[in-house]
Parts: structure tokens; sequence; C-alpha cells
């Protein structure tokens, strides 16, 4: 009786550890539950394409659009956003997420300088050319968790659940591709779940993409997600600003902002803030110009069997714009040459040259640090991509790529969220300043920013 008396005392202090054991095991795994369900969100919406007018002007284009309108009332806004040169995509999406100029993080155009076109549509797909810090950056720093979809110059990027925007030749072997370049698995426990991923610029495409989105911030549940909607861009270019197609893409892209911002402020209630950006505006194509017919004319290029032969000055051109470079940048007889040739062209209005800018004013402004011009254009017109044929010809439907200042050219900055006022213009701000703005806001640190924080 005694032996059976003492082995009681033991056995419940046995219990009693392994229920201490047990309630400190909860207590972690609560305070993991209350700590992510405490995360912040950050959902970054680019609208490829978006002019501000689109949404700040609505009523006038007869655009149903009640999400976008939304935003005008419960947050922030710009007037409008001066971005990068050139307003290309690549360039602008990297300066959204750094806060610095094309110069400074090295993603200068769409599609590398290749002179000889050994190969052709060769695009800055991958984050490794990015030399400063982004948004991902910043919030991997922080243990955030991080998602995207779509997003350019993404590939490889520093994301925990990462889509890059990324194609080869536009064939059924671009969908492997896609899921080599991919967060490995990640398509595949996707596709599972949703059906094929989309590869096209449609609005279909654009839609698919968004219930891609919404399942990853429904099941992976990231601090940050960012998300590029192309079709917008795509029929612009088709048809051109504001055409009843382009505002029909856009009422369609209109549901899957609000159906985002819904599914972010239920994950992270008080804790979501929802950016809708967009990486330039858009200008009508009326007329083209072709610089390489004026350069091989004046004999700074020449071709043959179709590809260039030789070249001592070859335009890099943009849509709207293009960057002049020389061979040899040290040739002053060649400088002078281009820069004869430049100022004839733009003497005659004829050729729809808006203003040429020389090496000095164009590094200043953070474009084409290899470049020694820039050949702008006026809205109505677009630099033409082929070898030969007549200088001037006709055009049709939109284009980009003219100088940041151009009013039509203008992109777009929306934001709601704690702490952001509401109803609060903006007026017009400079690009470099969103990633600073949202970081600052979400509690993220970029210090390497150029731009300033607009919400204090």
């Amino acid at each position: 009786m005694l032996s059976l008396a003492m082995a009681r005392p033991r056995g419940v202090r046995r219990i009693g550890s392994l229920v201490l054991v047990l309630l400190a095991l909860a207590g972690v795994l609560a305070g993991s539950v209350a700590a992510e369900s405490a995360a912040p969100l950050l959902v970054m919406i680019s609208v490829d394409g978006l002019r501000p007018d689109y949404v700040t002007a609505a009523d006038q284009h007869g655009a149903k659009i009640p999400a976008l309108r939304r935003f005008l009332t419960d947050g922030a806004f710009a007037a409008g956003v001066e971005g990068v040169i050139p307003t290309l995509t690549y360039p602008s999406h990297t300066t959204l997420l750094t806060g610095v100029w094309p110069a400074k993080h090295g993603i200068f155009s769409n599609t590398l300088f290749e002179p000889q076109r050994a190969r052709d549509h060769s695009w800055y797909w991958y984050a490794e050319e990015i030399r400063v810090p982004t948004l991902w950056d910043a919030a991997a720093r922080a243990g955030w968790k991080t998602a995207s979809v779509s997003w350019p110059v993404s590939v490889g990027a520093r994301v925990d659940w990462n889509i890059p925007e990324f194609w080869h030749t536009g064939g059924r072997g671009d969908a492997q591709l896609l899921r080599h370049v991919s967060t490995p698995g990640l398509l595949a426990e996707m596709e599972a779940a949703l059906g094929p991923y989309p590869r096209a610029l449609d609005v279909e495409s654009d839609q698919r993409r968004g219930t891609f989105t919404t399942w990853l911030l429904e099941t992976k549940r990231p601090s940050l997600l960012t998300l590029h909607l192309l079709a917008l861009d795509h029929e612009q270019h088709e048809s051109g600003p504001f055409s009843p197609e382009s505002l029909a893409a856009l009422e369609r892209l209109d549901t899957i902002v609000g159906r985002l911002r819904a599914t972010a402020e239920r994950l992270a209630p008080g804790r979501a803030w929802v950016a809708i950006v967009s990486d330039h505006g858009f200008a009508p194509v009326e007329h083209q110009l072709n610089l390489f017919s004026a350069f091989r004319t004046a004999g700074l290029l020449t071709v043959e069997h179709g590809r260039v032969a030789d070249w001592t000055a070859m335009p890099w051109v943009s849509g709207g714009s293009a960057a002049i470079v020389l061979k040899d940048a040290g040739d002053e007889a060649t400088r002078a040459k281009v820069r004869a040739l430049l100022d004839r062209l733009a003497a005659a209005p004829a050729n729809g040259i808006d203003r040429v800018l020389d090496a000095v004013t164009l590094h200043a402004r953070g474009g084409f640090p290899s470049a020694s011009f820039l050949v702008g254009l006026k809205p109505g017109w677009s630099t033409a991509t082929g070898l030969g044929g007549a200088v001037l010809t006709s055009g049709r439907g939109g284009t980009h790529g003219h100088l940041p200042d151009v009013p039509a050219l203008r992109a777009s900055f929306f934001v709601v969220g704690p702490g952001v006022p509401a109803g609060r213009a903006l007026g017009l701000i400079d690009m470099r300043d969103i990633a600073p703005t949202l970081a600052h806001r979400a509690g993220l640190a970029l210090p390497s920013a150029d731009g300033k924080n607009l919400l204090p």
C-alpha cells in the first residue's frame, strides 16, 4: 500500500508536467495565429497604361468604373504621375518598386540595346539586372512573406510566391518555361485548383490573373503582393486611348480591382493598404517617323540582307521617343554629324519631333546613360522600327514612350488604407515618390529611394 500511495503523486506530477507543456505549446500556437492575423497587407495593382483621367474624369468619358472611383473618395490620389525616361513598362515598373530613375536602377527600356539585331526582342526579364533594393527586398528584410503575379523584371526576384512576366516565342512551350521560372511547384499547385494559368494579353486573361491573385491572397497570406494587369495597354495599342474598346476593357478590369480590394480588406481588416498604379499614360498614333531610314541615308548605319551590317550611330526606339547611341561615345565627328541630322529633322514640323535632348540633359533626368541624344516625339507620333522604307508613314492605334512631362503620358496613383486621408488630392507627383510613400505607410524601410513620402 505504501508503494502505491507513493506512486500516485509521481503520476500526478507527470500529468501536470504534460499539461503545462501542452498549455505552453497552445500558447505558442495561439501567439503565432494572432501574429499572422495581425500581419499587415500591402497590395499593389498595376493597370498598365492607365491614364489618371480615365478615373478622375470618368463621367466625361462615360466610364463605368465604380471600384476605381471609390479610391477618389476613400483615399489619396494623384492628379497625375510624371514618370521616367522612357515612359515604357519595364523601366517604369522598376521605378515603382525602387523609387529611383532608370539610370540608377539599371532597367533602361523594355528591350536590351542590340544594334545589329542578332537576337530581336531580348527583354529585361531578370531581377538580377536591378541594381538597387526593391519593395520586395524591404519586405523580406522585415520578415514579410511576398507574392507577385506577372510583374515585369521579376524572374528570380526575392519573392516567396512568384509568377513572373516572361515569354519566349509565344507558343505552347512558354507554359513550361513559365513553370520553370516561377516559384517551384507554385503553378502546379494553383493550376490543380484553378485550371491553366493565362498567358495572353486580353481581358479574359487578366480576369484569370485576378482569380489566381485572389487564390494567392487567401491561400498563402502574403503581406506584400504585386500584380500587373495588361489588357488596357494591349487594347489602347490597338484602338487608342478612350476608344469604346479601351473603355470596355477598363470596365472589366474595374471588377478585378473591386474584388481584390474586398479580399484584402476581408483578410486584413484595418491593416490593408491597396494601391492602384500605372506605368505611363497613352497617346494616339496618326503618324510614324522612321529614324533608321534617316540614319541610313546619312551613312550612319548600313544594312545588308535585311540586317544591320555596320553602324556608327543607332536609334534605340521606345514608341514615342528614341535614344541615340554612338558606337564610340568619344567620336566627336559622328556626334556632330548626328546633331546636324537631328537638328534638320526637328526643324521640319512635318516630322513630328517635339524636342531633342543632349546627353547632359538626358542623363540629368535619369534616362539612357549610354545615349548621346534623345529624340522626343509629339503626341500623335510614334517611332517606326523597320530598317527601311519611307521616313514618314501613317500610323494607327496608340502608344507611349514619349517624354514623361507630356500630359497625355502621365501615369496614375491611387491608394486606400489605414492612415491614408480620405479624399486627399496629391496634385502632380514624381513616380519616384510612390515606393517610399507605400513603404512608409506600411512600415517598411526603403532608404535607397530618391523619392519622398507623400503621406507623412
